[in-house]
């Protein structure tokens, strides 16, 4: 099959890979539909990480071709989407909810690499969720979201404790950020502040999030009384929720994240992403 790989920083190839095959009875073959560039794969290929002949890819959608024998909640011809983070679903840290911390935790880029024709995904019943029936095409791409986005948002706000009556503030209008809305407020946060790093490019995101929670968008221009936002300029797609003050930390930036916690009043629920720790005071 084809599959890419980055040689280098930099040296991005689409090349013969091994056809992936059944190793253990959790495993699932699956066809891939589609799959898409996350901005954590731009690290290794600006040389923020080494690279070094490593397989691409780990936001995917397809359709089942293979299950090992012990595979139970996907069968073959199911069309899925798959986690970014292989897990069993069953471990205790997966009945938590963080299920991106299971014991069995493997993340696909890098190990797997979905940016191909084809994946062995292991733990099928825990990674892969199956949609009722085939999806139209033209909502395939938009299923890619729910394959990193919308549980790394989703992660953040539960992480950080997000629910009823909370104020939210999420800093950021990447991806991520607009997922972490939505999914505080579907916690039932009672208020959702969304603030971002470019106020000139907040327009957009701006119309969509009024839409989604019902007014409340600031940009960081204006006075926010909840809390006060301290975002160091190299910060991409920071993520802060806020509360009585909740916390995330943004994806695949690992240079000075406590720079872009808030001071915060007391106590305060932190949830950081990329980060084992949920810090709760």
């Amino acid at each position: 099959m084809r599959g890419v790989v980055m040689h280098t920083a930099g040296g991005v190839r689409v090349e013969e890979r091994d056809d992936p095959k059944i190793i253990e009875p959790t495993d699932a073959i699956v066809k891939l539909t589609a799959t898409c560039i996350c901005g954590s794969d731009l690290w290794p290929y600006r040389r923020i990480e080494p690279a070094d002949h490593q397989v691409m890819g780990h936001e995917y959608v397809g359709v089942v071709e293979e299950i090992g024998s012990a595979v139970e909640n996907v069968k073959v011809g199911d069309f899925v989407v798959g986690s970014f983070v292989i897990s069993d679903n069953t471990c205790e840290i997966c009945r938590a909810g963080f299920q991106s911390r299971c014991v069995h935790a493997e993340f696909v880029a890098q190990t797997i690499g979905t940016q191909a024709e084809k994946a062995r995904i292991p733990h099928a019943d825990g990674t892969l969720v199956a949609t009722p029936g085939q999806p139209d095409p033209e909502l395939i791409p938009t299923l890619l979201a729910a394959s990193d986005v919308l549980g790394t948002g989703w992660y953040a706000a539960v992480a950080a404790a997000a629910g009823p009556g909370r104020s939210v503030a999420v800093v950021g209008d990447g991806a991520v950020g607009l997922m972490a809305v939505l999914a505080a407020k579907q916690l039932g946060a009672e208020r959702v502040i969304a603030m971002f790093r470019h106020s000139e490019q907040a327009d957009e995101p701006a119309q969509c999030l009024r839409a989604v929670v019902g007014g409340g968008v600031l940009d960081l221009g204006e006075e926010i009384t909840d809390v006060v936002v301290l975002l160091p300029q190299q910060c991409h797609d920071v993520v802060v929720l806020a509360g009585v003050v909740e916390v995330g930390h943004g994806v695949g930036q690992e240079s000075l994240p406590w720079g872009a916690v808030p001071q915060r009043r007391r106590p305060a629920h932190s949830g950081h992403l990329g980060f084992v720790q949920v810090l709760r005071r």
